[in-house]
């Protein structure tokens, strides 16, 4: 096997667990909600949420063997070292990034506790949007008419989300709002992380900048603890808990869960988002297909129980909403796949014959 396609496989199992892992996240969250874990004011499951990517810093050893002037000067495509702190103004890039995204997933995870994982599933899909529009504004990555129709497309379905959830009542429609707007949050800091990687003199390697964001984010979220969900621990934590018959055991379970998901899907995600063709726009079709997922399962497995209501249950306005999702999506990865072969070929000096 050659280089290139051991490189290509991995891509591809980095991108398949990016969207495992993602499917997890909104269900977890829920079963936080049951098990009394999930207080919105409170995001306790939030600073774990950050905790996993943030203890890929452990695996990080010491800023530079070098001098001080060879460790800051400009680093080449082969300099980069994910062995390696970088310089001191990619990190405050990356912290930049990482205050931008604990509002963003702050908003979507109170969204989802509010109007359940499967209208997050279909919302949370306008990441495709959002990346593609913020990749031309910020990347200049220039977008075929069959990409943008598979971007409008997608659009489509999230606007047939939105119309249903407004009928659900007023509380899933305002963490419809909420997952709306973090998602589009979101997607800023996946277009921002992925400049911060591949462009400019003061690059990031995809582990130190994983490591980074979920660093701030968790020292961020552990002040909050400190000095706002500890004087309410009683109220906010402990007698949910109680209510729902949650012993410290098992919250402990579903912290360490949400962790070690997004620890998975955090690292995945930022080298999907360095190597998988397409960069943050391909990533959030990805997302996409998370979306689909998680709407599949949460249908399956929460539909008819206690944990929720009709928001939870697969029905005929959701199933359209998720054809037309899946098909933007499915346009929009065959237009990425023939744009990229032909500036392959481009590159390559031969000439695009047209197809007979």
């Amino acid at each position: 096997m050659t280089d290139s396609s051991t490189f290509t496989v991995a891509a591809s199992l980095a991108a398949a667990l990016t969207v495992a892992t993602g499917v997890t996240q909104p269900l977890l969250i829920t079963v936080a909600k049951e098990f009394g874990l999930a207080d919105p004011t409170a995001q306790l499951y939030m600073f774990f949420y950050y905790l996993g990517p943030a203890s890929i810093s452990l695996s990080i050893g010491c800023p530079c063997n070098k001098s001080y002037s060879d460790c800051n000067s400009s680093p080449t495509t082969t300099d980069l070292n994910e062995n390696e702190w970088p310089s001191g103004r990619s990190l405050l890039y990356a912290a930049a990034i990482a205050a931008i995204d604990i509002f963003a997933q702050s908003l979507n995870y109170t969204g989802v506790s509010m109007s359940g994982p499967t209208i997050f599933a279909i919302i949370y899909s306008s990441v495709t949007i959002w990346t593609a529009v913020y990749s031309r504004l910020i990347l200049q990555r220039k977008l075929s008419m069959f990409q943008w129709m598979g971007v409008v497309t997608v659009f489509g379905g999230l606007t047939l989300t939105g119309l249903h959830s407004f009928q659900l009542g007023p509380q899933v429609f305002r963490g419809s709002c909420m997952i709306f707007v973090g998602s589009s949050i979101h997607a800023l800091g996946y277009v921002v992380s992925e400049l911060i990687m591949t462009r400019g003199k003061n690059r990031i390697t995809v582990r130190a900048n994983t490591a980074i964001q979920g660093l701030v984010a968790c020292v961020a979220l552990a002040f909050w603890q400190l000095f706002y969900t500890r004087p309410r621990f009683m109220k906010l934590i402990r007698e949910p808990m109680k209510q729902a018959g949650t012993s410290r055991q098992q919250a402990l379970f579903v912290f360490l869960a949400i962790a070690f998901a997004n620890f998975i899907h955090a690292l995945s995600f930022m080298y999907t988002l360095r190597h998988f063709p397409g960069g943050a726009v391909s990533a959030g079709v990805l997302k996409g297909l998370q979306a689909v997922l998680v709407f599949l399962t949460t249908s399956a497995v929460f539909c008819g129980t206690d944990a929720g209501g009709e928001e939870m249950c697969f029905n005929l306005a959701k199933l359209l909403s998720l054809v037309v999702v899946v098909g933007g999506s499915l346009i929009y990865g065959k237009a990425t796949e023939v744009q990229s072969k032909q500036q392959f070929n481009q590159k390559a000096g031969y000439e695009i014959v047209p197809d007979a």
